[in-house]
């Protein structure tokens, strides 16, 4: 794999300096210490995978949801339905790092008592990457299932307006020296924050990967805002289905009502649904992770593909990278860093400088 090397112009920053710094900042926000480091661990967690549109370039946003009540940074988590292998949290709007982190805990006390364990979640923001929490239930013995929906941002299919959610999927299972085979996915063919991540640095996009406003396909990343679904009817498919699964039966719609023109529609909101699965109870950790590597290994003997240059397996990428980015830092953009700085400043917490 070729690594694409940090611009010069990033500073860059340890993990452990990242995640003090989101921390101090969503305290200073009303979260409590346990739960802001929580969150960072989930944001940290991305940046370390090389998944920075889902790691400290979140905060800003978090700032503003909170700051128009939209998030609460007090959480307040409810367990509303509570059977032997189904349960369903109501986050009330509580930081989605919380309610997963919760919700894959419960999955789990309930896949080793009944086999399988699925938990829903209501009403929460944004859940940070979900493969956290799948790889989570991956190191565990488990196998994952994770899936969540959101307002309309992106085309469905035959569209020329956002109708449907870039919504996430990542599924997991036990792997090779505890490092789990994990997917994890947008139903959009890129995500809306490696949009943005392109808008900032006015980089042109690839074909076929967005909007604009009036619906018209464009490379130009300062008039995309439309994400395009992945594989056409597939990728706005999958999201129809999450939001079909996940908010209609918690009875928490978020597409059906988003064009009513009520302000409570308009607002972010997230649904997410968690499945735990204790694989052990029907094969053995040895045979299982037997195959596993069998089936690894298969897959890489394949013929390669020049232009691809190698065959990796569902999550191989991000763990290199996080190997990588432990030992070298994490770089910042230099215009994100002058927003958490700013942040920081606001807020009378220490900023990162540079």
């Amino acid at each position: 794999m070729t690594r694409q090397a940090p611009s010069p112009f990033s500073p860059t920053f340890s993990a452990e300096r990242l995640k003090l710094l989101s921390s101090d900042i969503l305290q200073a926000k009303g979260m409590n210490q346990e739960e802001a480091n929580s969150v960072a661990d989930a944001l940290i967690w991305a940046n370390l995978r090389g998944m920075d549109t889902h790691g400290v370039s979140r905060i800003p946003m978090y700032m503003r949801i909170i700051d128009k009540g939209e998030m609460n940074p007090k959480a307040s988590l409810e367990l509303i339905h509570d059977t032997l292998a189904v349960k369903v949290i109501e986050a009330n709007r509580s930081a989605g790092p919380l309610a997963m982190g919760w919700a894959s805990d419960l999955a789990m006390d309930m896949a080793k008592k009944a086999g399988i364990g699925m938990v829903m979640v209501r009403n929460t923001t944004h859940t940070a990457a979900l493969g956290i929490y799948s790889e989570k239930i991956a190191k565990a013995g488990m196998s994952c299932l994770a899936m969540a929906a959101s307002r309309p941002n992106m085309a469905y299919f035959g569209a020329k307006a956002a109708g449907i959610s870039t919504a996430p999927l990542s599924l997991a299972v036990p792997g090779p020296k505890n490092q789990p085979i994990m997917l994890d996915m947008a139903s959009s063919v890129v995500s809306m924050g490696k949009l943005l991540q392109y808008k900032a640095k006015q980089q042109a996009l690839e074909p076929g990967w967005a909007l604009d406003e009036e619906g018209n396909e464009t490379t130009d990343s300062q008039a995309a805002s439309i994400p395009l679904p992945l594989g056409g009817p597939k990728g706005s498919g999958l999201s129809l289905m999450f939001e079909l699964m996940t908010s209609v039966p918690l009875m928490n719609p978020l597409i059906g009502h988003f064009f009513s023109g009520e302000v409570e529609a308009q607002r972010h909101c997230q649904n997410a649904m968690l499945i735990a699965i204790d694989i052990y109870q029907f094969c053995s950790p040895a045979q299982f992770q037997q195959e596993v590597a069998q089936c690894v290994r298969t897959l890489k003997a394949l013929p390669i593909d020049d232009k691809v240059g190698e065959i990796l397996m569902p999550g191989e990428r991000g763990y290199r990278e996080r190997e990588l980015r432990v030992l070298s830092g994490i770089s910042i953009a230099p215009s994100l860093l002058k927003t958490l700085n700013e942040l920081a400043l606001l807020l009378n917490v220490t900023p990162l400088g540079g």
